[in-house]
């Protein structure tokens, strides 16, 4: 009789939980499977009802199937505080380009996540142009920002995205702007290594962000970490091809203050073939800012370019470079137990302002080489201490 009991208990309490959470599958608000009709104005309707429900949590379903997307912006505040998007479909952004459109935007929402499913940014045609012509739309607002990013979540807080794909976005792949308290985990990003300005993740303006997990080939930076990034943890990421993980690019747009980056932690990376590994790099500009508290550890380089540098003469193509000593200063970044192979005779470079030179950089067990020869390294206004095995001799 008392196992009875107990089994009406849990029985029943299951029904009330299962009773309070909210289900909205698009199929039921109109959306067509098949990848030829736009199914914005369906999942937009999904989610207007899950934002007001008060049932908490709401999942907003999408089923197998390629769903068409124009591109959607969900607006907060809502008053469902944790609305799940459960997606093992994909969702495709229209052929051809406008250079100037995100396909998902999430804008001041809370307890956001989104488990699974892919984004298919259909970019090839945008690059091609890119490529070919430069009066083609560039799709940026900013220095730092794209404005045909396939996700991008401003101004949120308490948001987690995991084992999400994202293939072939028009420029950067997934946005963290002004958040806090952001989760990535077990994500895949895709696109080729001609594909240019495709961010796999660009952070900026967040606080406590973690990627962990993630495989990253791209055209650009695999992670890119802006201005005023704090508490960012990185951790068992892939990153080739592309650019490598890179603060900056910093101090830019002359005239504007720029917040600095601080306390980020990258460990436990793999670099393969990527044109860089660890990067910092910062305009020659009088841009007043700075990047300290810095820590990358456990890497393996296998063939980069440019393992280790820090450039702050940044100006790709030499093109409009504003021609003075960058006024980022740089300090406190730790290098520690990094090996591996160089593309390139100088796995480390250490190219620093002459008036704001870097200090206090650390290196420790490194092991660098070059076709089977130690690399070499380069130190120009940088200081700092080495330590332990150190492969290619340390510049400090």
């Amino acid at each position: 009789m008392a196992s009875q009991i107990t089994l009406l208990f849990h029985l029943f309490s299951f029904l009330s939980f299962s009773s309070t959470i909210s289900s909205y599958n698009i199929l039921n608000f109109g959306a067509k499977q098949g990848g030829n009709v736009d199914c914005v104005e369906a999942i937009f309707r999904a989610w207007k009802m899950a934002c007001n429900s008060s049932s908490s949590p709401a999942n907003i379903y999408i089923p197998n199937g390629i769903f068409l997307i124009s591109g959607v912006r969900f607006k907060g505040p809502c008053v469902n505080k944790k609305i799940n998007f459960m997606i093992n479909g994909t969702l495709m952004a229209p052929p051809g380009y406008t250079g100037s459109s995100e396909l998902i935007t999430f804008d001041t929402v809370e307890g956001i996540s989104i488990n699974g499913g892919v984004l298919d940014g259909r970019g090839s045609r945008l690059w091609d142009c890119k490529l070919r012509d430069k009066k083609c739309p560039r799709g940026a607002t900013t220095s730092h920002l794209a404005k045909s990013q396939s996700l991008e979540f401003t101004n949120s807080k308490d948001i987690e995205i995991r084992r999400l794909t994202s293939i072939d976005s028009e420029l950067f792949h997934i946005v963290i702007h002004r958040c806090d308290n952001v989760n990535l985990d077990g994500l895949s990003i895709v696109g080729p290594k001609w594909s240019p300005n495709t961010d796999g993740i660009h952070v900026q303006m967040s606080t406590k962000v973690n990627i962990r997990n993630t495989r990253i080939k791209t055209g650009d930076d695999c992670i890119s970490i802006g201005p005023g990034t704090s508490a960012l943890w990185v951790e068992n990421i892939a990153c080739g091809p592309g650019h490598g993980i890179s603060i900056g690019s910093l101090g830019k747009d002359e005239g504007l203050k720029e917040e600095g980056v601080h306390n980020v932690t990258v460990q436990n990376i793999l670099f393969l073939g990527s044109d860089n590994g660890l990067r910092i790099k910062t305009w020659g500009s009088n841009v007043e800012g700075y990047v300290r508290g810095i820590i990358f550890k456990h890497v393996v380089m296998n063939n980069v370019i440019n393992p280790i540098i820090i450039d702050q003469n940044y100006c790709p193509h030499n093109e409009n470079c504003p021609g003075k000593d960058s006024s980022i200063q740089i300090s406190d970044v730790e290098y520690r137990n990094i090996q591996g192979t160089s593309a390139s005779p100088i796995a480390i470079k250490l190219d620093c302002s002459p008036t704001n030179p870097c200090k206090g950089l650390g290196m420790s067990n490194i092991k660098l080489t070059y076709k089977e020869r130690p690399a070499k390294s380069f130190c120009k206004h940088a200081s700092g201490h080495s330590a332990g095995l150190m492969i290619p001799p340390s510049c400090l």
